[in-house]
């Protein structure tokens, strides 16, 4: 695999940017990695990236978008934070890439056994943390399909509110950057939603 440049990235469209995440994917998943010389591309990015997508996804150890869609360096912004939640910097950040760096796609993915979803549908207290969860409630009171055991015991609610906290995110996205909206308006970008399986490996991408 060769590292992306100026050139290779303007030839990219949102979609195709999508699709090798897939692909990606569909490799890590067989456990078959692309050959791909890392020092080649440390030399390659020393005097500039041009990442084709960026990624906002949890802190959680077994999330790495890199391992995840089979990339290299210079291949991806990650962005990460627990509960793979919004806010001002974050959304800098995606404008930075997109407008600026030139990357075709935002994916905002959540991932299945979240502690930070789990914690939050727990009204689970503790320091900085507590102010982080709240901004992942809104995605529990868009939960109304369960009445009873509205905690991290029930594994079905659990995983309607990761859902929900993904589709919130990008909702967010749009509404909050006239920069991302305008280029997605474009077809400069796309934005969507996507699920890690952290049994399986696999990526839902939310079309």
């Amino acid at each position: 695999m060769r590292t992306y440049t100026k050139e290779t990235q303007d030839k990219l469209s949102p979609e195709l940017a999508l699709e090798i995440l897939k692909e990606g994917n569909e490799r890590f998943m067989n456990n078959i990695k692309a050959h791909r010389n890392l020092l080649t591309q440390i030399n390659e990015t020393a005097t500039g990236q041009f990442p084709f997508a960026a990624i906002l996804s949890c802190i959680d150890s077994r999330t790495s978008a890199e391992l995840i869609f089979d990339q290299g360096l210079g291949d991806i912004f990650s962005i990460r934070i627990a509960g793979n939640i919004l806010n001002d910097d974050i959304l800098g950040s995606m404008e930075f890439a997109c407008k600026v760096a030139g990357s075709k796609l935002i994916v905002v993915l959540g991932h299945t056994n979240c502690s930070a979803i789990a914690s939050a549908c727990n009204n689970f207290s503790l320091g900085h943390f507590t102010n982080l969860i709240e901004k992942i409630k809104p995605a529990i009171e868009q939960e109304t399909i369960t009445l009873e055991n509205r905690n991290d015991s029930n594994i079905p609610f659990v995983d309607n509110v990761t859902g929900n906290n993904v589709h919130i995110t990008v909702d967010k996205i749009r509404q909050q950057s006239e920069i991302l909206l305008d280029m997605e308006k474009k077809d400069q970008i796309m934005i969507v939603g996507a699920l890690y399986n952290v049994e399986t490996g696999q990526v839902t991408f939310y079309e």
